[in-house]
């Protein structure tokens, strides 16, 4: 490819919250049209075709099939599957002319469900897994970091079938591997972390995340036993409090606390630390008000939640809504309410006596007490983990870490066979549902993430296994035949031994094209120069490397190929 007719025009500035995606743009891979959605110019759709050919060849290595379903989904799959109630306005919803309901598919464990139930009769057929590489609408509300969250995305998403879950056990962890050969194969090694499978249910799933400041997600990491989980997953021993104990229960006290707003204010009233405290949380679910309640130095992880509550529809209750119970907001707890589910965090078995909300403005109570005051319908683990809590494996401390999720596979089970009717029939002649799994990878993201691993000063430094081009051959001063013939010479060689070459022809000055091969990040950088021809020579340098050598021409050919088997 030449540069002098290649589509885009780099920048010398470009907006964005991370460096790595202004980078994107100032080298003319990406542009953006709207909130999360983008085209991708040809140096970027070769790269998203490079991670692609890697996925499509581990899914072939462990069996997988590639299929192709429709963006455009039939909503009465899934009203089948339930999930047409349960997800919220992440899901484009729309009707066509004749009135009839469908969707945008953000995944796609109905199509392929339906297409199972269509083709599964026998035991016999079992285990097999299909995969897509297709592009995925979703209603992000909050679209950020460039490619990291997108409304519009592409995403491989493969799923397995099987007779019963000890076959996809057996099968998951070869999934697992090729999760692991994908990421390593792009450059990155990745961190895996239990995870909560969300909206797409299931038993079991695990997270791939590429470990950096940047990131949008927050894990929980031991570094002691390698125990490692997503926030919204994670577990951890709670630190212990000294909080104070009284030698004999107490009876309650109800306490006039005016114009005490704030929890230091309350601290320093009561004389108490803020694990003393009972911190109630009230959520609206299904137009019932639910309590949430926890020590007073934690914090309610709303994932662990909504698995209590069999949901994740669910808003802080409204002041409107807490006074028609006769709760003062702001002055909440579970003391003499009536009629409002409770779920308690376990940490509140840890403390004799709490000050609550009195229900009431300007009002508080002392020594409440759990068993006596008030009585949870659910006692659990509610709490997200803290810096220092301790791991659940082995006791010692964990960090709180933030990373880039590369990818997620999941045991989804019969979760949606079940409901939709994908069986299948064993020797004996009897049926049951299909066991199934789910593995997805977004191909933005992890193009995303590699840019953003892999970047300098000067621009990207793409890993050669995706770069756009493994070679830029730069000429200076091609307008001079002798330049122009030993670069057009050198491109014809490489291009007939199959390297990858975008041949900067341009008439531009030097700092100009090497600025654009340093923003561009092709593994190797060759400079044809007046110069060099006169020596009989061209200059090689690795994007890596500090400098760069000059090799006599009749060398250069071998020379490539043995720098770019040196580049990462």
């Amino acid at each position: 490819m030449r540069a002098s007719q290649l589509f885009g025009t780099t920048l010398r500035q470009a907006s964005g919250e991370l460096e790595s995606y202004r980078l994107l743009v100032r080298a003319a891979l990406v542009r953006q049209h709207a909130a999360g959605v983008y085209s991708y110019l040809p140096l970027g759709w070769r790269i998203i075709q490079k991670i692609a050919q890697i996925i499509r060849e581990e899914m072939d290595a462990i069996d997988g099939q590639e299929i192709h379903m429709p963006v455009l989904n039939p909503a009465e799959l899934w009203q089948e599957s339930g999930r047409w109630e349960s997800v919220g306005a992440e899901l484009f919803r729309l009707k066509d002319r004749g009135g009839r309901d469908f969707v945008l598919g953000m995944t796609h464990e109905e199509i392929v469900t339906d297409l199972a139930r269509r083709e599964i009769a026998s035991h016999r057929q079992l285990p097999y897994m299909l995969y897509q590489i297709q592009t995925k609408e979703r209603d992000e509300p909050r679209p950020r970091g460039g490619l990291i969250r997108l409304r519009e995305f592409h995403m491989k998403d493969a799923y397995s079938f099987h007779v019963d879950q000890a076959d996809l056990d057996a099968y998951y962890p070869h999934v697992y591997q090729a999760y692991a050969n994908i990421f390593y194969r792009a450059g990155l090694s990745a961190q895996v972390v239990e995870a909560d499978p969300g909206m797409m249910g299931g038993t079991g799933s695990h997270e791939f995340m590429l470990l950096t400041e940047v990131g949008e997600d927050t894990l929980v990491h031991c570094a002691a036993c390698g125990y490692a989980a997503n926030m919204e997953a994670a577990c951890g021993v709670k630190q212990a409090v000294g909080v104070a104990q009284s030698p004999r229960p107490r009876p309650i006290e109800k306490v006039d606390t005016p114009n005490i707003k704030t929890i230091a204010e309350l601290m320093e009233f009561f004389g108490i630390e803020p694990a003393n405290f009972l911190k109630t949380v009230v959520y609206s679910v299904e137009g019932q008000l639910v309590m949430a309640i926890i020590r007073g130095d934690l914090d309610v992880n709303e994932i662990k939640l909504a698995r209590i509550l069999g949901t994740g529809e669910f808003a802080l209750g409204s002041e409107a809504e807490l006074a028609a119970r006769h709760i003062a907001a702001g002055f909440v707890s579970p003391v003499g309410v009536s009629g409002i589910r409770v779920i308690a965090d376990d940490s509140v078995t840890t403390v004799d006596e709490f000050v609550a909300g009195g229900n009431e403005v300007d009002v508080h109570l002392r020594h409440v007490r759990l068993g006596r005051d008030f009585e949870p319908d659910v006692v659990a683990d509610i709490a997200l983990v803290r810096d220092g809590d301790g791991c659940p494996r082995c006791g010692e401390p964990v960090a709180i870490l933030r990373g880039i999720e590369l990818g997620h596979i999941f045991k989804l089970g019969t979760k949606y066979s079940a409901s939709m009717g994908a069986m299948y029939t064993d020797a004996q002649g009897q049926e049951h549902p299909v066991v199934m799994g789910c593995y997805g990878i977004g191909l933005d993201r992890l193009l995303a993430a590699v840019a953003e691993h892999y970047h300098d000063e000067r621009g990207l430094v793409w890993p050669r296994s995706i770069a756009p081009y493994q070679v830029i051959l730069v000429t200076l001063q091609p307008g001079q035949p002798e330049v122009a013939q030993a670069a057009e010479s050198l491109y014809a060689a490489l291009r007939e031994r199959g390297v990858e070459v975008l041949f900067d022809d341009r008439e531009a000055s030097p700092g100009v094209k090497f600025a654009d091969a340093d923003l561009w990040g092709m593994p190797l950088r060759v400079v044809i120069s007046p110069r060099n021809v006169q020596a009989g020579q061209a200059e090689l340098k690795l994007r890596t490397a500090e400098k760069g050598q000059l090799v006599p021409m009749n060398d250069v050919l071998d020379a490539i190929d043995a720098l770019l088997a040196q580049a990462p």
